[in-house]
């Protein structure tokens, strides 16, 4: 009898145990499902939205200003990356000697790639310096990455870097990849206010100062030097008296004289009001949208 009601027993737990099993299994079933569901869903939305930018390998760098860091590049990355108009973002360190190491690496197949360019000197006062050390970054992503061609983003003093290194070491370094797009904010060609600005500056329609600081006439070269086939969009702030604060905003378009008559296309973009300032026009919500549209979208 004691043999029997064991047996009865057994059976019973055993079929708790099947049912245990098959609704585990059943759960199981299910969670994978709507993993899938989820995931597919997620892959969708991010195609869906990434259909409206262009599927390339070329990089954009965006390069801060005087006293600053790449955490102040950050902000106009996040965005990019929110509108999935790029799967890949690294940051270039570069030593107080002009090293530069790469932080991160990209996928085989990245799109749109993002270089966080990061100078560890952030108060060098050579322009010069500034251009090779851009020359350093370019040289490395190129020998890592063997990227063809290149976008910029700068703020600041990033574009002094930029313009020195495309009147002073690109047309020396062919091998390197070639200038594609570049976006200028808050440029200071003709002098920045409190330093090296002249009083009672103006531009003409060419965008040619009536007087030129030395900083600028080193500059003259690239009437003859700009690529012609890069597109240009040059973005300056007014905050309400024709400056951003810091610079006067006829320094800003002095940038036309320069480079609008050799480029593929040069355009300006004023920014008003109090996100125009200076420092605040790399976090501007403007500038993010304005950015991803002239950079990436189709």
């Amino acid at each position: 009898m004691k043999s029997y009601k064991n047996s009865k027993a057994i059976k019973r737990l055993t079929n708790v145990i099947k049912k245990h099993i098959k609704f585990s299994l059943m759960l199981l079933i299910i969670m994978l499902v709507l993993v899938a569901i989820i995931g597919m869903y997620v892959h969708n939305s991010q195609e869906k939205v990434a259909s409206k930018y262009q599927q390339t390998n070329i990089p954009t760098l965006f390069l801060h200003g005087f006293g600053s860091s790449y955490h102040a590049e950050q902000h106009m990355v996040r965005a990019a990356k929110s509108a999935h108009a790029t799967n890949g973002v690294i940051r270039a360190e570069v030593s107080k000697t002009g090293k530069v190491t790469l932080v991160g690496h990209f996928r085989k197949k990245v799109i749109n790639p993002i270089v966080m360019v990061n100078y560890q000197n952030n108060h060098e006062k050579s322009y010069r310096t500034d251009g090779k050390w851009l020359r350093n970054v370019l040289n490395k992503i190129q020998q890592t990455y063997h990227f063809k061609k290149f976008n910029i983003v700068s703020h600041s003093v990033g574009n002094e870097a930029v313009m020195y290194y495309m009147a002073d070491f690109a047309p020396k370094h062919k091998g390197l990849p070639q200038l594609n797009k570049e976006v200028n904010i808050a440029g200071h060609f003709a002098g920045i206010r409190g330093y090296d600005a002249i009083k009672h500056n103006s531009i003409n329609v060419q965008g040619k100062p009536k007087r030129m600081i030395a900083t600028y006439r080193s500059l003259l070269k690239l009437r003859k030097t700009y690529p012609k086939n890069v597109s240009v969009l040059n973005i300056y702030g007014n905050i309400g008296d024709h400056s951003d604060g810091r610079v006067q905003n006829y320094s800003s378009k002095s940038l036309k004289y320069l480079v609008g008559s050799r480029a593929k296309s040069y355009q300006e973009l004023e920014i008003k009001g109090s996100q125009a300032q200076h420092s605040k026009l790399h976090s501007n919500p403007k500038v993010d949208q304005t950015l991803l549209k002239f950079l990436w979208e189709k």
